[in-house]
């Protein structure tokens, strides 16, 4: 009984508190930043979703990890998990709490007509007592992005807009200002053939045009304001291929048919049901350690050990005398994808066409003269899955290759092999934007194969990481050749870096000798 008050006043009140601060201050500074200003610099789904899943482990981190040292855990994915489950415990109820304050905070502003937007402030949703859709001057913008792991896969994305009139007879003026969007949406997988997509793509775009055909558009309850998202971009791209829009700053609206008052639906009190299953869940986790009772009475008398997770953490992100150039190219990726987010070009994925604005490796560009994109392009990713998944792998190459081949050698093999990934990739594929540091990890990998099978390291070493590196280097080209990958660079990247161990081996044996010889 005493070790159960002791864990629920020493781990679990304190992880209420965290996780219970965290939710309602993140809440109320997304409320006096941004919503009661309507204020929007970033897409809405960073706000509302990936933020609120990432943060939490920030808390986490410095206040909660220590906390589960008072536990008898003896294995580290125990540990994880207690944090993991926290996390999800505080992430949730964020996300929905974001949710239901984006809904509920929105003022509905009646209208007579929707040309009275221009005489009153702008508001989120709006009512109109007449309107008139027009369907017959719409504009319509199509895309394509990919998700999943691996970008497994393809999302087709179809935008249509129609303005919005007082009357029928106002489109003789030829020109609006406000329009009415829909979207449709159609997921397939990214490992079909060309020809495949094609086909998919063109039967969903014909379901696509029935089903806006057979749609009124004329019924609706109330409008709501598109705002910065993956949605309101879409909306933007086909307002400005509608012939009627006016050299204003046209305006986009999603129709809702439910009532205004509905609108938040039961979202409240979800945030407050998803929290307490979390809590039950982490609590019943906690009954099973025991507690460390030495550790307790340390914290009892304040003698803390000091942590160094901080710098266990982050260090491979600071630049030190084992691991110089690594960092830098890490911190160089994340910081291109970081700008890209801040430009409000995406989060999770971007699109083809922006990657290609940024340095994206095409061969026509190429060809007529940009050939830097051949080395730009290995510093950015289309997107966050992509990218922690790459420099994971750089990360576990560069550990071990860096101070071996030191600074010079392993900056110019990273660069050499990703130029000839690169130029593998623009050979083998005609008209495709292609992005990634994979061939470049790829690269390494060659290298570090080729140094283990002529024995530069240790047979210990060797015998620990070879065959997991053969099988990882084999797996990822075979799912690879299941399509959505650019294998080519990664053929190309890990040709390169087989072509360079085999010239580095007798350097590195000499210098070896002569270490060993001093």
């Amino acid at each position: 009984m005493k070790n159960l008050k002791q864990k629920i006043f020493l781990i679990f009140i304190p992880f209420l508190i965290i996780a219970a601060g965290f939710i309602g201050g993140y809440t109320l500074l997304n409320w006096l930043l941004f919503v009661r200003n309507d204020y929007h610099p970033f897409r809405e789904d960073i706000i509302s979703i990936w933020l609120p899943f990432l943060l939490p482990w920030v808390p986490i981190f410095i206040w909660l990890k220590p906390r589960l040292k008072l536990l008898r855990i003896t294995k580290e994915n125990a540990s994880f998990a207690f944090q993991f489950i926290a996390s999800f415990t505080i992430a949730i109820p964020t996300m929905l709490a974001q949710n239901w304050l984006d809904t509920a905070s929105g003022e509905l502003t009646k209208l007579d007509c929707i040309s009275e937007i221009q005489e009153k402030k702008l508001t989120k949703y709006y009512a109109l007592e007449n309107y008139y859709i027009d369907k017959t001057n719409i504009g319509t913008y199509s895309t394509a992005d990919v998700s999943g792991k691996y970008s497994s896969d393809l999302n087709f994305r179809i935008y249509i807009v129609m303005p919005v009139q007082c009357k029928a007879a106002d489109t003789i003026k030829g020109e609006s200002s406000f329009f009415l969007g829909t979207k449709y949406i159609k997921t397939i997988s990214n490992r079909l053939s060309d020809e495949e997509k094609q086909e998919h793509f063109k039967t969903f775009a014909e379901i696509s045009q029935l089903d806006f055909d057979n749609s009124s558009f004329q019924n609706f309850e109330y409008l709501e304001r598109t705002g910065n998202s993956i949605d309101g971009e879409g909306y933007s791209e086909a307002m400005k291929k509608c012939k009627l829009v006016s050299h204003h700053d046209p305006i986009a609206f999603i129709e809702h048919k439910d009532q205004f008052s509905e609108r938040s639906g039961s979202s409240f009190g979800w945030i407050f049901k998803s929290f307490g299953i979390g809590l039950v869940v982490w609590f019943i986790m906690l009954l099973i350690p025991k507690l460390h009772l030495a550790n307790v009475r340390k914290l009892e008398k304040g003698e803390t050990e000091k942590s160094y997770e901080w710098r266990e953490m982050f260090g491979l992100l600071i630049p030190n005398q084992a691991h110089f150039v690594l960092p830098i190219i890490i911190n160089l990726n994340l910081l291109l994808n970081i700008c890209m987010i801040c430009a409000g070009l995406g989060f999770v994925s971007f699109r083809a066409d922006d990657l290609l604005n940024w340095g994206g490796n095409y061969r026509p560009y190429v060809i007529e003269g940009q050939w830097w994109r051949l080395l730009t392009n290995i510093f950015l990713h289309g997107g966050l899955m992509h990218l922690v998944a790459n420099m994971a792998g750089l990360l576990f190459a560069g550990i071990f290759l860096e101070p071996l081949l030191g600074r010079k050698r392993f900056l110019i093999v990273y660069l050499v092999t990703g130029i000839f990934a690169s130029l593998s990739s623009i050979w083998w594929y005609h008209a495709t934007v292609s992005v990634g540091a994979s061939g470049a990890i790829f690269g390494l990998y060659g290298v570090f194969l080729v140094l283990m099978l002529r024995k530069i390291f240790s047979p210990e070493f060797s015998k620990s990481f070879l065959v997991s590196t053969a099988v990882f280097i084999g797996a990822n080209l075979l799912l690879g050749f299941t399509g959505g990958i650019d294998n080519a660079a990664h053929i190309g990247g890990l040709a390169g870096g087989i072509i360079a161990g085999f010239i580095l081996v007798p350097q590195l044996k000499k210098e070896a000798e002569l270490l060993h010889a001093e």
